[in-house]
């Protein structure tokens, strides 16, 4: 057995769904359910742009997965299966031994347990440079029900899901930055503002309900600010988001209000993972009752107008723009 069968036979065989055959293949079978099609997403990451080498093998597991299903929840997809291409450093910070990998595998495991999203293949090489992950994961929605990003349409109520700017900030709280707020923060705020960095909560709860509403959606991946302005840009209309009604963590709020120029980062620095969709204003009502009922917050900021471009206003209704609209992983 070459070593490349040995740490998958040990690793990731135990993890695979029945469409993985055991991972003794070289292809996956998959059978969506009768009457549906495949909804297809793949999202690669790399240490040092995507995560710090030194992370904890499960938040770096966590991420890569989690970031896959968020795309899925906002298409309103089911989940099916997933693949992971896995390129190990031979040398680095990152210290890939029998013990990183079993905590890797076995917290992989229970998020595709928890998510009922089974491993179904993959692949594994050694680099010579930084580790890096690629899940490509299978969600499946019933014939024609997959919510894309081109169908905003004028009157349209803009909504996203749980709350925005955590990510980025807890980015900063990872660097462990000299920045004044930083200091002035609890233990606790610092460390829910890190967590969602590193480990993101993809919302597909709120899968069925994207699919039965939204005319439009997509995940925040790369800023609410960049993101909107993809919706908007593809769907042909123009949109409005008023900033004072982004819903904000406890602990966003009170780096905000320690440091008022953060509102930028946490328009525009990515990693949030929430759903972005648009609903008809007639159905806006119902929307929020289901969301409700799901256990998944979702709050209105915005609207969506004929034209082109995006605007954003301050509490006082004044326009705000910003340096940049989007994080970039380029």
């Amino acid at each position: 057995m070459s070593l490349e069968d040995d740490l998958i036979a040990r690793y990731f065989a135990p993890l695979a769904g029945a469409g993985g055959l055991g991972l003794r293949d070289d292809a996956a079978l998959l059978a969506p359910p009768a009457g549906s099609e495949l909804v297809v997403t793949v999202d690669a990451l790399s240490a040092g742009i995507h995560f710090f080498a030194t992370d904890a093998p499960e938040a770096i597991a966590r991420k890569a997965l989690r970031v896959n299903i968020s795309d899925l929840a906002a298409k309103g997809a089911e989940p099916l299966g997933f693949l992971l291409a896995l390129a190990l450093p031979k040398q680095g910070e990152a210290i890939i031994d029998d013990t990183w990998l079993q905590r890797f595998a076995r917290a992989l495991g229970e998020d595709a347990a928890y998510y009922r999203i089974p491993l179904v293949g993959g692949d594994t090489i050694s680099t010579p440079g930084p580790l890096m992950l690629s899940v490509t994961a299978f969600g499946h929605v019933p014939a024609g029900g997959m919510i894309r990003r081109d169908g905003a349409k004028p009157g349209d109520r803009v909504y996203v899901s749980g709350t925005i700017g955590d990510a980025a900030l807890g980015l900063a709280v990872r660097f462990g930055g000299k920045e004044t707020w930083l200091a002035s923060m609890s233990g606790n705020r610092l460390a829910q503002l890190r967590s969602r960095y590193l480990e993101p909560q993809p919302r597909l709860a709120l899968a069925p309900v994207v699919r039965e509403f939204a005319s439009a959606s997509m995940d925040v991946s790369d800023g609410l600010a960049g993101d909107f302005a993809k919706l908007m840009r593809v769907s042909g209309c123009a949109g409005v988001i008023n900033l004072a009604q982004v819903p904000l963590s406890d602990a966003a709020q009170a780096a905000v209000a320690l440091d008022a120029s953060l509102v930028e980062r946490v328009v525009t620095g990515g990693d949030d993972y929430e759903v972005l969709c648009t609903v008809a204003e007639q159905n806006a009502l119902a929307f929020e009752q289901c969301a409700l009922e799901a256990g998944v917050q979702v709050t209105m900021i915005g609207a969506v107008h004929a034209g082109a471009g995006v605007e954003f206003f301050d509490e006082q209704g004044q326009p705000v723009t910003f340096s940049r609209m989007a994080y970039s992983h380029i």
